[in-house]
């Protein structure tokens, strides 16, 4: 599954500028995820849809000691420097629990899962070679299986959170073979 990935984003060149941007000027062991990997793959499923232009892109990583949002803005600002978007969206998940109401996260995995969907949780990273790395806390199948499914804490915590999230989305407009799994 993660060769079939990063086939699909070596293809895209936006994601190689993203991907090097966040290697050269990134927080250490930061990955970019969320819907600007998600959204390539669904997109890729429908080749008659222009892809919609990134709205943000999500770098995440997980760092205890410095979790300051002005660390995170200070990132945002070098990366876009680097690579000037102005809809970069830096986040250090070892301070994001306070958002959920949550005990303190331990790691970056342990972060995602908090996440709204599985498929959502999905990061890549160049690592030192600019080999493609990943993180899937949930697996690669509801990615390539086209499947929105709600993680386990968001199901316990926040239902109709999910629900609101797709509809204001439009991900059933966007992809309308998208499978909604909320079990």
């Amino acid at each position: 599954m993660s060769d079939r990935l990063a086939s699909l984003l070596r293809a895209d060149p936006i994601v190689t500028k993203v991907l090097a941007a966040v290697q050269q000027a990134g927080p250490d062991g930061a990955f970019v995820a969320a819907g600007f990997i998600r959204n390539r793959v669904w997109d890729s499923f429908y080749p008659d849809n222009k892809a919609a232009s990134d709205l943000d892109i999500d770098v995440v990583y997980f760092d205890n000691e410095r979790t300051d949002k002005n660390t995170e803005r200070n990132f945002e600002e070098r990366l876009d420097r680097v690579l000037p978007t102005g809809i970069w969206q830096v986040r250090n998940q070892a301070r994001m629990h306070s958002f959920g109401g949550h005990a303190p996260f331990e790691s970056l995995i342990h972060g995602l899962t908090h996440w709204a969907e599985t498929a959502t949780t999905v990061g890549a990273r160049l690592d030192a070679n600019r080999d493609l790395e990943f993180i899937a806390p949930f697996g690669f199948d509801d990615l390539w299986d086209h499947v929105l499914r709600i993680t386990p804490i968001m199901k316990q915590t926040d239902p109709v959170g999910f629900d609101n999230r797709l509809e204001r989305k439009g991900w059933l407009t966007r992809w309308p073979k998208l499978k909604v799994v909320r079990d």
